[in-house]
């Protein structure tokens, strides 16, 4: 059911419901892997990836740092002249770009997405607006802190990654090392300790073994051991190189605004068209017939009385289209008995049989309440005209503090809520208020879609 429910968008049904995910070969084939993650672990692409990252770290990180306290320093420096300003917005400067840098590899390596930072924001054009622009902005001193600490963490995690990983092929393949010593360097194998009159040698099958054992726990875990070390480079290029939690929320409030402001016009142009060609031109009629009416009155009452019949008619379509258009702007039932009262109204016009479950504590805001009936109401639309279902239920229920709806079909299924469907368009107006819309609908159904809404008593 998670289609277009509304005017010509009946796409979504039919299609076929999958997901996308990041699955190997024999996953999409459906055949499990015949060896368990840890021991395929040094071996996956991921694992070296990682790996590759950590090595870069280090050399990537001296020089971000070096350029970062360098002209940093020099700034500083020169803050009691004039130039110490334009220097250390070039610093800052500098340390966006080496951001940018940062944000590619992590891209790359890590497969960690992450948005550039918030633009700077100059009320004018000129040198002296940027350099202001610049060291104002939040993300510049970001990207010079992460040009600082990441320094120490880069030199960390490369020796022990390097370690881990060298010392551990090392002592994995050590019965090839062992045979190559003896053949080619005369030593009687890896020496562990030796001084002028006792030396200790690893050169008996036991010995061969266990070093062989111990490189193979060394060679499972790294692969490990560096994904943990890479955590801590993912949490602080998203935390220091990508945009601040305050400028996310401006730009999702930005977004939200546009979408309730073309809804709002978008539903007044609908409401303008509705009365154009409906009630409006009913009712231009009705007075054009009552005028021949009344012109006929006295000439052939019969006729009056005929045409004053049909007008009366004409009255009636009218007024249940004023009706119908009031209830579609805001119902009066959910206004004076709330949403049980309105959701059971919309469903008794719905094509299948729906089950109605309302259990509120209390009724919510009414600008919640208005969003929840019309989720509802397109959810049941989609029903009747794409779902080709027998049955429906609605649930309506509150968790804690947000307000949850619930409409379930035993229809075909396929529905999708990507772009262009009307699901697509719901989705956006419940997120211009923090909503979510979760749409469940394998091909062949049934289809549940899940909406939530803030609480706002």
């Amino acid at each position: 059911m998670a289609t277009e429910y509304g005017q010509g968008h009946g796409q979504g049904y039919g299609q076929g419901y999958g997901s996308q995910g990041a699955f190997d070969l024999d996953e999409r084939r459906g055949r499990p892997h015949r060896l368990p993650t840890v021991l395929r672990a040094p071996l996956e692409a991921r694992s070296w990836r990682e790996f590759g990252y950590v090595l870069l770290s280090l050399p990537i990180s001296i020089l971000l740092f070096t350029y970062a306290v360098t002209m940093v320093s020099l700034g500083a420096g020169l803050l009691i002249t004039f130039l110490g300003v334009p220097v250390l917005a070039g610093a800052l400067a500098g340390c966006r770009g080496f951001g940018a840098l940062e944000r590619a590899r992590a891209r790359r390596l890590l497969d960690l997405d992450v948005a550039a930072p918030e633009p700077l924001r100059m009320k004018k054009n000129g040198p002296m607006a940027w350099m202001g622009a610049v060291l104002k902005s939040g993300a510049s001193w970001r990207h010079l802190l992460y040009a600082i600490l990441h320094f120490p963490w880069a030199v960390f995690s490369f020796v022990v990654a390097l370690n881990f990983w060298a010392y551990g092929w090392a002592l994995l393949t050590y019965p090839l090392w062992f045979w190559l010593f003896p053949m080619y360097g005369g030593q009687g194998g890896l020496q562990l300790y030796g001084d002028g009159q006792h030396q200790i040698y690893l050169d008996n099958p036991f010995e061969i073994t266990v070093t062989a054992l111990v490189g193979l726990l060394f060679t499972l875990a790294t692969p490990w051991i560096v994904r943990a070390l890479t955590m801590v480079d993912r949490v602080m290029v998203h935390g220091l190189l990508g945009p601040s939690t305050l400028a996310t929320r401006v730009v999702e409030l930005e977004s939200d605004r546009g979408v309730v402001v073309d809804t709002a016009a978008a539903d007044l142009r609908r409401i303008e068209r509705d009365l154009h060609d409906g009630a409006q031109a009913r009712l231009v009629a009705l007075a054009m017939d009552l005028g021949l009416a009344k012109e006929k009155l006295t000439e052939d009452p019969q006729a009056a009385a005929r045409m004053v019949g049909e007008a009366h008619g004409e009255v009636k379509t009218a007024l249940q289209e004023l009706r119908d258009l009031a209830r579609g702007i805001h119902p009066a039932v959910l206004t004076d008995r709330g949403l049980d009262a309105a959701l059971s109204s919309i469903a008794s016009r719905c094509t299948v049989p729906v089950q109605v479950d309302v259990d509120l504590p209390a009724r919510p805001a009414a600008a919640i309440e208005g969003i929840a009936y019309f989720t509802v109401s397109e959810l049941l639309q989609n029903i009747s005209k794409h779902a080709k279902a027998t049955w429906a239920a609605v649930d309506v229920w509150r968790v804690e503090n947000r307000l949850m709806l619930q409409v379930v079909d035993n229809g075909v299924g396929g529905a999708d809520a990507s772009g262009g469907s009307g699901l697509a368009g719901l989705a956006g107006r419940l997120d211009a208020v923090d909503g979510i819309l979760v749409v469940d609908s394998p091909a062949g159904g049934p289809t549940r879609i899940t909406a939530e809404l803030p609480w706002r008593g």
